[in-house]
């Protein structure tokens, strides 16, 4: 068995935890919670729950407002532990604390439509490359928060965030780093702006 057959083999749903990001302030959105937003009758989170559990073996949401809701989804819920909402980095920061996992997978609260083989083919990614973590691109561009990581990457992102480091693919530049190609730029669509929340739709 080589090294990347058996890197995949490691790179299962139960070795991945699932992090939904929404400890953002929502400023396009008027400051509200943009994954409580209803779209076709639910919640934008619902949906983005719905399509990232069946592709992990856990999942934790990442919101620093309104916990008791984001409680009632059933999973545990990691609050920003450095800044005062610094970005997705803090999330991701929050979930790797308490990740259990080899790997944690991120994505946003407001994209509810990105693949439902995201999870795999950013492994077979990781695996193939050898790399520390995975992230999309999509139409020539990255898409940072849709990324694949090692937990071990913890004390890198401390490190980073202690240097007052914000900027998501800065702190790319200081890991081993594998981009993974996607067709389907609007899978990784997100809702900012109420007209945004109104023209969307199931995909």
């Amino acid at each position: 068995m080589g090294q990347d057959q058996a890197q995949m083999e490691q790179i299962g749903p139960s070795a991945v935890t699932g992090l939904l990001i929404a400890g953002g302030l929502g400023r396009r959105m008027g400051g509200v919670d943009k994954g409580l937003m209803v779209m076709d009758g639910k919640p934008m989170a619902s949906w983005a729950l719905e399509r990232l559990r069946p592709q992990v073996g856990q999942v934790l949401i990442n919101a620093n407002r309104n916990l008791e809701e984001w409680r009632g989804y059933g999973e545990p819920v990691v609050s920003d532990a450095i800044g005062d909402f610094s970005g997705p980095l803090a999330g991701v920061h929050a979930g790797l604390l308490v990740c259990t996992t080899p790997w944690l997978v991120t994505v946003p609260c407001d994209s509810p439509f990105f693949p439902h083989d995201l999870v795999a083919r950013l492994a077979a990614g990781a695996a193939a490359a050898g790399a520390d973590l995975t992230v999309v691109r999509s139409e020539e561009r990255l898409q940072p928060v849709f990324a694949l990581l090692k937990r071990d990457l913890l004390p890198s992102l401390e490190s980073f965030l202690q240097g007052g480091g914000r900027k998501i693919d800065r702190w790319f530049e200081e890991v081993k780093l594998a981009v993974v190609d996607f067709d389907d730029a609007a899978a990784f669509a997100n809702i900012n702006t109420p007209e945004e929340l109104a023209g969307a739709g199931r995909h």
